[in-house]
Formats: C-alpha cells, structure tokens, sequence
C-alpha cells in the first residue's frame, strides 16, 4: 500500500460500487425498478455516494443487469476442468463473449459511460468509472495452476488476458478487424494460449 493509503482507498472504492451494484440487483430480482436512492438505502450508503459512483439510475441499472449475467468463480468452474489452465481460461472466454453478445447494446452503453468519465489522473477523488467482472475469473481460472507460474510472472498473466477476455476484446474484434465470430474466437484462444506458455517460460518465471 502507499504511503497515503491510495491502495486501501481504492479497494474500497471498489467495494461500495460493487455493493450498490448488488444492492440493484437484489431490487431487480423482486421485479422492481428502484430509484437510485432506494438502491442507495439497499446498499447502506448515502444517496450522496450513489451519485459519486453513478449519475443516474439508467446508468446504474445497466451495469446491475450484466452484474446479474456475470456468475461467481465457483458457480463457473462447478463440474468444469479442474486444472488446466488454458481450458479453465477458456471457459471464461466463453462465457464472457455469450454474455456480451446477449447484451451488447447494454455494454456499450457502459463503455460510453464510462468513456466519458475524466482520464483517472484528472478524476483525483473521483470513483472508478469501471466494474472489474473479468479479473475475479481469470485469477479463479488460474488458481489451480499457480505453482506453475513464479509470482510475478502470475500477475503478469492475469493483467495481460484481461486484454483479450472481455468488452475490450469484442470492440477490436468486431469493429476495428471485422471479424466474424468463429473468426474471433480463434484468435481470442491463440492469444490465451500463448500468454500461458510464455507466463511458463524461464524467462518469465525469473
């Protein structure tokens, strides 16, 4: 942690997002539409804090909508590969792309949110402006494998396929390369495959 306990801040942050992210889905799931400050109260926090972290219910409600689609670690390896890293990361790939396909108006309009939030060193004291979905899964999807990997070389791995597993990763595919699904798929394993082996090599085990 930093001298100024930035990294404890920032964790924090983190988990009051992801409560008033649960707090509206929980709300959801009883066939409401609640206001921002009924998710605030759900959540045990201010309606000042929900809007530090959202500036409206609309936003909120559609990050809440894919939070539902997104399962837990256990829920997603249950019955699953056990120790093979590249199918267990696999898995995730899979089933993050179903779930953005299934709801890519919603993700892109949580990409243009959180677009047009201020660059992280203009934002100061600001709330993050994205949910972390991916990272949980990719670090689950690893874990049985660790011993496989030196520490520094783990965390290396985790960072990079979070560019290749995720919203990100549809946006170069689709728009920018124009590729196909079948097509984007490949290249989405190619690349998983081929962070694992280097994460593997001596050199980044060093």
């Amino acid at each position: 942690m930093s001298a100024d306990g930035s990294t404890g801040r920032a964790s924090q942050k983190l988990r009051t997002r992801k409560d008033l992210l649960r707090a509206a889905s929980r709300l959801m799931r009883g066939g409401h539409r609640p206001s921002l400050d009924e998710v605030a109260a759900e959540a045990l926090v201010s309606r000042a804090t929900a809007y530090r972290f959202f500036s409206g219910i609309d936003q909120l409600m559609v990050e809440a909508s894919l939070d539902i689609e997104v399962p837990e670690p256990d829920d997603l390896f249950r019955g699953g590969p056990a120790q093979d890293p590249v199918a267990r990361l696999e898995r995730v790939d899979t089933m993050m792309n179903e779930m953005i396909q299934a709801n890519e108006a919603s993700i892109r309009t949580m990409l243009v949110n959180s677009l047009q939030r201020p660059p992280a060193r203009a934002r100061g004291a600001l709330p993050v402006a994205r949910q972390n979905r991916r990272t949980p899964l990719i670090e689950a999807a690893l874990e049985p494998a660790r011993a496989q990997f030196k520490p520094a070389a783990l965390k290396t791995l985790s960072q990079a396929l979070a560019l290749v597993i995720g919203t990100e990763a549809m946006v170069v595919m689709k728009d920018v390369l124009q590729l196909d699904e079948p097509q984007a798929q490949r290249v989405r394993r190619w690349a998983i495959r081929a962070l694992v082996d280097a994460a593997r090599k001596p050199a980044a085990r060093a």
